[in-house]
């Protein structure tokens, strides 16, 4: 029997005692973005929601040194084969991400860095060796619209360039979430990425909770796991042209790229991608994927499931437990549990990305 297959079992049979180690650290080593993305509570500045306070809720500013050392020294001992990724707020402005990649790298842990790539050129010899991950949102006019900056795009080419230079053979993936500013633009961002040798480019479905989700959600457990609305500030779901959308869909899955082009989640027809963006409270995915597979490691030492789209629940702290301590304990049980129990999901994890 495959470990694929006993995992499976684990998580459906005994979701409140898993045997299996993580895929991931996520960490959040900062509490500060250079950008101000239409699409994100922080770029909004909507710290009431779950997604903020879990990005930029926390102290001191950047994780410590000694902090994040321990985590990898942890991961060397109990997960060695686990991946480190440095993920929130904006890695590439934290302060001790030269110092830490290095120690991680001393320690054989393998590491990979999400960014905007705004200052990418200017750290690209830091984070060569690591995978890199590149938030872009499309064609250089409408990423510069949509992050509020008008060179961001420019130099986030810039920085994939010089990366490159430094190691021809580096790990780069590009992820774009859809959004209504730049659906229509999609075949013509792939285009512009055709000659490049990228690991992959993904195209993210945009994750989102409404207020009506959230007061669905909290009428059952707000006491428990409380909800809120989540990147909706200056999003409206409405102004999705999703008869544009779908045509795109169809003509970039007809194409051959010279790197894996992916759609999260991947939707079969017109009717599902209407029912993803206009009928929320529909389940599209069976489960929740990342609670057996991440925990998110903030700057204060606390840890969340899974990553900032989740639930503010707090599993413990480094800075009074260790990590297989927290893995396997009580609080995140529970919620293994719970989400078991009904159905794999809760209401208002309808269009988080974790549940595809």
């Amino acid at each position: 029997m495959s470990i694929a297959t006993l995992k499976k079992i684990n998580k459906r049979v005994l979701p409140n005692k898993y045997f299996f180690a993580p895929e991931w650290m996520i960490l959040g080593v900062n509490n500060v973005c250079n950008l101000h993305c239409k699409m994100c509570d922080v770029g909004t500045k909507n710290l009431e929601t779950n997604f903020a306070q879990n990005l930029v809720g926390t102290r001191p500013l950047h994780m410590p040194l000694e902090l994040i050392e321990k985590i990898i020294d942890q991961m060397a001992r109990f997960y060695p084969t686990s991946k480190l990724g440095y993920a929130f707020t904006e890695p590439l402005v934290y302060k001790h991400l030269e110092a830490s990649l290095a120690y991680a790298k001393q320690k054989n842990i393998h590491t990979s860095v999400t960014t905007n790539a705004l200052t990418l050129k200017q750290k690209a010899k830091i984070v060569a060796n690591s995978d890199v991950f590149i938030s872009l949102d499309g064609p250089q006019d409408i990423h510069n619209e949509i992050r509020g900056h008008k060179k961001s795009f420019q130099k986030a080419i810039e920085g994939i360039e010089e990366v490159l230079l430094i190691n021809p053979k580096a790990t780069i993936g590009v992820f774009c979430v859809i959004t209504e500013w730049n659906i229509g633009h999609l075949v013509e961002f792939l285009e512009f990425f055709k000659d490049y040798p990228l690991q992959q480019i993904g195209f993210m479905h945009s994750n989102f909770t409404e207020q009506r989700i959230a007061d669905m959600h909290n009428e059952i457990w707000a006491h428990s796991y409380p909800a809120t609305a989540s990147n909706v500030d200056e999003v409206n779901i409405d102004n999705f042209d999703l008869d544009t959308l779908w045509e795109e869909i169809v003509e970039i899955k007809s194409k051959t790229y010279t790197f894996p082009v992916s759609f999260s989640p991947e939707i079969a027809s017109k009717q599902k991608l209407y029912e993803f963006y206009h009928q929320p409270e529909k389940r599209i995915g069976k489960m929740c994927n990342d609670i057996f597979t991440n925990i998110m490691i903030k700057s204060d030492g606390s840890v969340i499931p899974a990553h900032g789209r989740c639930y503010n629940l707090q599993l413990g702290n480094l800075y009074e437990e260790n990590l297989k301590q927290i893995w396997n304990g009580r609080v995140l049980a529970k919620f293994r549990t719970d989400l078991a129990k009904n159905g794999g999901l809760l209401p208002a994890c309808s269009r988080c990305c974790s549940a595809f």
